[in-house]
């Protein structure tokens, strides 16, 4: 795929971003594109591998490698490359439903498997599929597809994040009448107020992709949430079918002493209302948790502790560190982390980026412990106080660190926000429906099905996404929303031509 002496001939490059000093002034995307001849150049370092490791979508050492949702990536690569970007439009969709959201928020798990990285730095296979799917925009080629035969089945879909989105769009393909509920006031869930607006832009992409699909037949009910507005037992009885894509919302706590204190969240608490009073108000109506002025410390890492660091930027913090308790990943692959493993190296993401370019430094501080949250006397959080931790010197029997004694220091802190993942799904519909809920270890639980069946122990509702499988990566819901499609059309007509 590809020129076959591409990969020799072209170094990998990547757009450049917006200044960080200056993009932290807006709520706009800050990814820029290549040229569409920059694009080609791209494209052709695909090297014609054999195997291409980057579609596989295993899971090696428990995350992901190659593309969970097996995009045709050497195919369309080859197709950019010679410039037929509408046939590599087609086939970028024939795997993924929305490529204008994997192609911004994804991690690339296929990057990391490209066979090309052994040897070298990978394909930008990331930046050529958003320039695919934002070039088919441009030139009106992503129009409405709906059924040309309704097969008069009712599915409803619980939650319109990845998954249910996916769900939705692959059963109406199929020709079923596929209604969407969603608690919140907007339809997208993790895409609308889950990630921010500079990273994932909502009424350009978002919003854009919900009014495709509404065109292609789909209804979208918001502000009803189920197990609450609607019983499940009534969804139940006037659907042939019901699919939870919920998502994994309950979040981990952290129950250290001064865990009571004024100023202390969860993430969601704070990112949901700024892209919410974002949107409805472009933040004047003052809905939402600000960090103007105010010390900043964000315990946790991940997309979503990034995602803090670059919304307390935007507002103006006086101060920003972001505690991360497991060691600084090496700058390069160590040896029990092959290809095609995902790569667990030190990365600088968008957030950290901003912060040193405001700060003078890096905001994160690796293996460091909170051991307890300090107040000012009057109920509100003043510092956090921490202490290192060794990953070389096992406690027998607890954590897999040591607390390193006499590290004990204090920073200042206005507002802490807590990335510390998920515990899987809120339960109050699954629980009216009657599904199992499989319990796991330190409070973690996930609504029982099967990969690849997402058939529950009620014979008509299904679940797939981060719901059943636990927090994962947006293209790994997407995934799982195609493949209980499949397996809801097959259960409603009794075989299915759905991928």
């Amino acid at each position: 795929m590809g020129k076959p002496t591409g990969f020799k001939e072209y170094a990998r490059r990547t757009p450049a971003d917006r200044e960080p000093l200056l993009r932290i002034l807006d709520w706009n995307e800050f990814h820029e594109h290549l040229s569409e001849p920059e694009l080609k150049t791209q494209g052709a370092r695909c090297m014609d591998c054999g195997v291409p490791f980057c579609h596989t979508g295993d899971l090696m050492a428990n995350m992901a490698s190659g593309c969970p949702i097996n995009n045709l990536i050497p195919e369309w690569n080859d197709l950019v490359y010679n410039g037929r970007w509408k046939d590599a439009l087609d086939r970028l969709h024939k795997t993924n439903n929305f490529p204008e959201f994997t192609g911004r928020v994804c991690p690339a798990p296929c990057e990391g498997s490209c066979c090309l990285g052994v040897i070298e730095p990978p394909v930008t296979i990331k930046n050529i599929e958003c320039a695919i799917i934002d070039y088919g925009f441009e030139h009106g080629w992503v129009v409405p597809q709906p059924p040309a035969v309704r097969t008069g089945k009712k599915v409803a879909v619980v939650g319109s994040g990845p998954a249910g989105l996916a769900c939705a769009a692959q059963l109406n393909k199929a020709g079923h009448l596929v209604t969407v509920y969603e608690r919140d006031d907007r339809a997208g869930g993790l895409l609308m107020y889950g990630i921010p607006n500079m990273k994932l832009e909502k009424t350009e992409v978002v919003d854009r992709r919900i009014r495709l699909l509404q065109q292609e037949g789909i209804t979208f009910v918001t502000g009803t949430e189920i197990g609450k507005d609607i019983p499940g037992d009534k969804l139940k009885a006037d659907f042939d079918a019901v699919v939870l894509c919920t998502g994994a919302t309950r979040p981990r706590d952290l129950p250290v002493p001064g865990r009571e204190l004024k100023g202390i969240h969860f993430a969601m608490d704070f990112l949901r209302p700024n892209t919410r009073s974002l949107l409805d108000s472009e933040l004047s109506d003052g809905q939402y948790i600000s960090a103007k002025d105010k010390h900043v410390v964000v315990i946790g890492g991940g997309d979503t502790g990034n995602d803090c660091l670059g919304t307390s930027m935007r507002h103006g913090c006086r101060s920003l560190v972001n505690f991360e308790i497991v060691e600084r990943p090496p700058l390069e692959r160590s040896p029990n982390n092959p290809w095609p493993q995902w790569p667990r190296v030190f990365r600088v993401d968008y957030g950290h980026e901003e912060a040193e370019a405001k700060f003078g430094r890096d905001p994160r501080e690796f293996c460091i412990q909170t051991v307890e949250f300090l107040g000012d006397g009057n109920g509100n959080v003043r510092a956090v106080k921490t202490c290192d931790v060794d990953w070389q010197k096992l406690t027998e029997g607890g954590a897999p660190f040591d607390p390193i004694p006499g590290t004990e220091r204090e920073y200042p802190a206005d507002l802490v926000f807590l990335a510390l993942g998920f515990l899987g799904p809120e339960h109050p519909a699954a629980q009216q429906l009657g599904i199992n809920i499989r319990e796991g270890r330190g409070g973690m639980s996930w609504y029982t099905a099967d990969h690849e069946k997402y058939t529950t122990n009620v014979s008509n509702v299904f679940v797939a996404g981060d719901c059943r499988r636990g927090q994962s990566l947006v293209v790994w819901a997407i995934n799982e929303g195609r493949g209980a499609a499949r397996e809801v059309d097959r259960f409603l007509m009794g075989s299915t031509d759905l991928p």
